[in-house]
């Protein structure tokens, strides 16, 4: 499994499941950010790191993402 830069198992697991989803509905880099501070706002204490740079750089390469980063 690919990691994300998440600082457990669980969360790398539950942003996996997110890039898969992003992919599988094609959802635009927006929308998967979006979907990055859903999750780390479901559970602060397992996923807040959802939306730092790291995590959020990891997620963008593993969708193939080519639009701006920053939006």
């Amino acid at each position: 499994m690919t990691t994300f830069a998440m600082f457990t198992s669980e969360g790398n697991t539950a942003v996996a499941r997110l890039v898969e989803i992003a992919k599988a509905k094609g959802w635009d880099w927006p929308r998967t950010m979006s979907e990055l501070y859903v999750l780390a706002d479901s559970d602060a204490q397992l996923y807040g790191e959802a939306t730092d740079t790291a995590v959020r750089e990891a997620v963008y390469d593993a969708c193939g993402f080519e639009t701006d980063f920053y939006v």
